[in-house]
């Protein structure tokens, strides 16, 4: 089998069975993602507030050379309450993740196809039940890039000839960029924070799709920065390589 080298990159497949009569069930799922997005806005949104305020009090203790050690005390126990509140909000915020457009079975051909795909790539794994394909390994960008390595290009292109296949062509693709909490150092030009890195990102895979022959009308990309994280990123804004991915979801036409 061949090695396909990517950095935790990750294409999500969660799509409805087109059956006749589930118009009501994908209705249904169009609403609860609205209500998830809608909340978990909300939550990404006080998760930045918490950020601000925990630098702020870091700052304030770091300066505390004049304070007495009871006043330390408690400016260290004002940043562990703070931390652990945004870790709880990171969790409710990635089990959301999980929960939007979570992955339902496909339809047989298309399952089938993912699945032959899957035992012909070493580093893919296909979940049936879930309708969802994992791609991991250990390089998809350089750091600080949003150019996609040649070996992770050709694995992208395997994918649309999946994409472009009769029962592929029912969805539309969702490519979501994310990254992890290292602030960007040698690319500011380019990328001036992490959400601009993680749109770019998301916007070069869809450009090797595009010239892939998939339809540019059924794709859509979203970069959602650090906030995002699957795994915890190292303190001290050291990262995590697991955060650092682009997922592509396969959805139902119109989500």
């Amino acid at each position: 089998m061949r090695t396909v080298k990517l950095s935790a990159f990750f294409i999500v497949f969660a799509c409805l069975v087109p059956l006749a009569g589930c118009g009501q069930e994908l209705q249904d799922l169009k609403m609860r993602n609205a209500a998830l997005n809608k909340r978990r806005a909300e939550l990404e949104s006080e998760v930045q507030t918490a950020k601000l305020k925990l630098e702020q009090l870091e700052r304030q203790l770091s300066d505390a050379g004049d304070l007495s050690d009871i006043d330390k005390v408690a400016l260290q126990q004002k940043i562990a309450a703070l931390e652990d509140h945004l870790k709880i909000r990171n969790e409710l915020i990635a089990e959301m993740q999980k929960q939007c457009l979570g992955g339902v079975p496909l339809p047989a051909e298309l399952s089938a196809l993912l699945e032959d795909f899957a035992a012909r790539e070493e580093m893919v794994t296909f979940d049936p039940n879930r309708g969802i394909v994992k791609f991991r390994s250990d390089l998809l960008f350089k750091s600080g890039s949003a150019a996609v390595l040649p070996a992770a290009a050709e694995a992208v292109k395997s994918l649309c000839v999946i994409l472009n296949s009769t029962k592929g062509k029912e969805f539309d693709v969702i490519i979501a960029g994310h990254t992890d909490d290292q602030p960007i150092k040698y690319t500011l030009a380019q990328h001036p924070t992490n959400w601009h890195l993680s749109a770019h990102r998301a916007i070069s895979v869809l450009d090797i799709m595009a010239k892939s022959n998939v339809d540019q009308k059924r794709m859509s990309v979203r970069g959602f920065g650090e906030l995002r994280p699957i795994a915890p990123n190292k303190p001290g804004k050291k990262g995590n390589p697991q955060n650092r991915r682009v997922e592509i979801y396969i959805v139902p036409k119109g989500m």
